[in-house]
């Protein structure tokens, strides 16, 4: 039995330590239950509630693993088809996520010119709410052209 000071009472019934922390006006709560015995503290549920509570949130921001995430589009998506995919962008990129931005060119359109490619890649860019930088450059790839971007504020 530990008091909600740290005090080690000893080993005592249950019938006692429910007393005792009835006279305190908090609750007692069984800390490790496999203990031999148990390991039982009288302090408020409430409190103890709202630092695990933290105390998980804090492991939880700690264990983010950075994924890629892959946005399509296309020469022909709408302004506001791209407003949408640039929209769920800057909520990965707030969430940490790498984003990997494809340009998809089907059939002719692989032959088009690279700089009109880059402008509509960089339309799609300036749409993006979230701070980013670039981490590779757009570049050639099989289905069209590709960029990777991923937070600024690392």
């Amino acid at each position: 039995m530990v008091t909600a000071s740290g005090e080690n009472l000893g080993v005592l019934p249950r019938d006692e330590a429910l007393r005792r922390a009835r006279e305190a006006g908090l609750d007692l709560i069984e800390i490790s239950p496999n203990a031999n015995p148990p390991v039982a503290k009288i302090i408020d549920y409430g409190k103890f509630h709202y630092d695990l509570k933290k105390k998980a949130k804090v492991v939880q921001v700690k264990a983010h693993i950075t994924e890629t995430k892959t946005i399509q589009v296309k020469i022909g998506t709408g302004e506001h088809d791209l407003m949408l995919k640039a929209k769920r962008a800057s909520e990965w990129l707030k969430q940490g996520d790498r984003i990997k931005l494809d340009l998809f060119l089907p059939g002719r359109s692989k032959y088009m010119e690279l700089g009109f490619l880059k402008e509509r890649m960089e339309r799609m860019l300036k749409l993006i709410t979230e701070q980013y930088k670039i981490a590779d450059p757009p570049k050639k790839s099989p289905k069209g052209l590709t960029v990777v971007i991923e937070r600024a504020g690392k």
